[in-house]
């Protein structure tokens, strides 16, 4: 078992790692946006798209790299008793606490799942798991036109730029996801470390 904890918690760090350096360049796409947003405004005709843009790029930059902050341990504590503990006692404690954090993401993940079966037009009748995983079979057994067949009405931002909605949800679910992998690290750490080993 502690040879696929190490292999778990590697992995995911790893992960986690490559992508949180990289979106974290993703601030100057903002600012770059927002600068064109301000220039336009002021000298040309206003762009509609600049606002969403920047919204969507502020949301990816967040839920990418969440995991990232949670394995170099940058995330908010209160540390007002904790910075004075032991190493071990404070495994002890965020093994509570992310047991908190790990329910919080597993509704976050649902709901997430369910909001971006709504934006690719799910019947209502159909599951999101049911809906999901007839999209995948008819992509992997007819390619994207039989994946098309299944995707119904996509639902659109209501505002006059009208982008459509399901890749920002997209992203936001790899976000969550790789959040809740990292939590899922992050505790296997805490209990090695509670038990005095390495990992």
């Amino acid at each position: 078992m502690i040879t696929f904890a190490r292999g778990f918690v590697r992995f995911v760090d790893a992960i986690n790692y490559r992508l949180g350096r990289i979106v974290m360049y993703g601030i100057f796409a903002m600012v770059g946006v927002l600068l064109w947003s301000s220039v336009s405004k002021t000298f040309f005709d206003p762009s509609l798209w600049t606002l969403e843009v920047a919204q969507f790029s502020m949301v990816a930059y967040y839920m990418l790299g969440g995991p990232y902050s949670i394995q170099l341990g940058s995330n908010v504590r209160m540390d007002l008793f904790y910075g004075e503990w032991s190493d071990r006692k404070k495994a002890q404690m965020d093994a509570i606490t992310v047991g908190f954090l790990l329910v919080y993401l597993g509704v976050l993940l649902y709901g997430g799942l369910n909001s971006t079966a709504y934006s690719l037009g799910a019947p209502y009748n159909v599951g999101t798991f049911e809906f999901f995983g007839n999209l995948i079979t008819a992509f992997f057994t007819g390619g994207p036109d039989a994946a098309a067949e299944v995707i119904g009405r996509l639902e659109r931002s209501p505002t006059a730029w009208r982008p459509y909605l399901w890749p920002i949800k997209l992203i936001m679910i790899i976000g969550i996801f790789l959040m809740l992998l990292q939590a899922i690290a992050e505790l296997i750490k805490d209990i090695a470390t509670i038990r005095g080993e390495e990992l």
